[in-house]
């Protein structure tokens, strides 16, 4: 796969806690030029990145990040405050304690009323796959499959656990043919990128690839 095609699937992100402007700024420059997918910033900078970015990029911003647990009400509130500073796309992080519950229903109902509040936008859900068994891996294919949501996401990346091929291959083979998979978290190189495109990922959450593919650059 073309260099070119593997950034085209990312989402160039910054959503460390103490980053600043500055350094949000570098992440929009990079993603505009190395023509990325998006970039995937925190909430309170999306209006600035709307507003720099100019419609030449589409701006992702999170909800419920990193612990999922806020209530229905908040986690739609943010997701209607980020479309009206001017996000594009929305990655929400679904309540765990509802998973391990088994309270499927309830969950189904918090992932389309967000869906709901973003309205056009694209919804990626965060199931955050190093906290679950593989029964409930499955589980949240169907779920996330029937929410109206536009992507399963593995991993926020804050949770000790990223993307593994091993998760990539099973959401391939359980979720929905409309429902896409994005995986985040411990993406390092072209190579890790390429091998889980290959499995079935159509995006990707990491900052590390333009930084492999600029230190390409840098060698000649």
């Amino acid at each position: 796969m073309e260099t070119r095609e593997i950034l085209s699937r990312v989402d160039h992100t910054l959503l460390r806690q103490d980053a600043g402007w500055g350094e949000i700024r570098q992440v929009l420059d990079d993603a505009m030029a190395y023509g990325c997918a998006s970039a995937c910033i925190p909430p309170s900078y999306v209006p600035e990145a709307a507003a720099y970015a100019a419609g030449r990029l589409p701006i992702c911003t999170v909800i419920g990040f990193p612990n999922g647990y806020a209530t229905t009400a908040a986690k739609c509130f943010e997701a209607e405050d980020a479309v009206k500073n001017g996000a594009d796309e929305l990655d929400m992080v679904i309540h765990l304690g509802l998973v391990k519950d088994r309270r499927w229903d309830c969950l189904l109902e918090e992932i389309r009323q967000v869906k709901a509040a973003c309205g056009r936008r694209v919804l990626k859900v965060i199931v955050e796959t190093c906290l679950l068994t593989e029964e409930e891996k499955v589980r949240l294919c169907g779920v996330v499959s029937d929410s109206g949501a536009d992507f399963i996401k593995t991993s926020t990346g804050f949770a000790g656990g990223g993307a593994t091929p091993e998760d990539v291959a099973l959401f391939a083979a359980h979720v929905a043919p409309h429902l896409k998979i994005k995986a985040a978290g411990g993406i390092r190189s072209l190579a890790d990128a390429e091998a889980l495109l290959a499995l079935g990922a159509s995006r990707l959450g990491t900052s590390r690839v333009v930084q492999a593919v600029k230190a390409l650059e840098r060698r000649g």
